[in-house]
């Protein structure tokens, strides 16, 4: 496989975990997904923005998040995001904290 072809299919992995993540599952709360996986939403959200200040593209992190959620992050948290059970939280600080 050639690198562009490559490049290619990763950009459409990730835009599909995107989608997944934004239209399909916006139930799985950023929290838990820390939990049980490490990462969430902010953090590809974090990885987007560094890759584009990298490659000398000035992004901040709010634009950043808007760029991965599609809108912004504060509109995605009034629809979508919950209070954290006390079960979730613990688990983050023992994991994160």
């Amino acid at each position: 496989m050639d690198d562009q072809t490559r490049i290619e299919l990763e950009a459409a992995a990730f835009r599909r975990l995107q989608k997944h993540l934004m239209e399909d599952r916006t139930d799985a709360q950023n929290i838990d997904m820390m939990n049980l996986a490490g990462f969430c939403r902010n953090c590809l959200s974090r990885w987007y923005q560094e890759a584009a200040n990298e490659r000398g593209i000035e992004m901040t992190k709010d634009e950043g998040r808007e760029a991965f959620y599609g809108m912004p992050f504060a509109e995605w948290k009034e629809k979508y995001q919950t209070e954290a059970s006390p079960d979730a939280k613990e688990a983050f600080k023992d994991s994160h904290g």
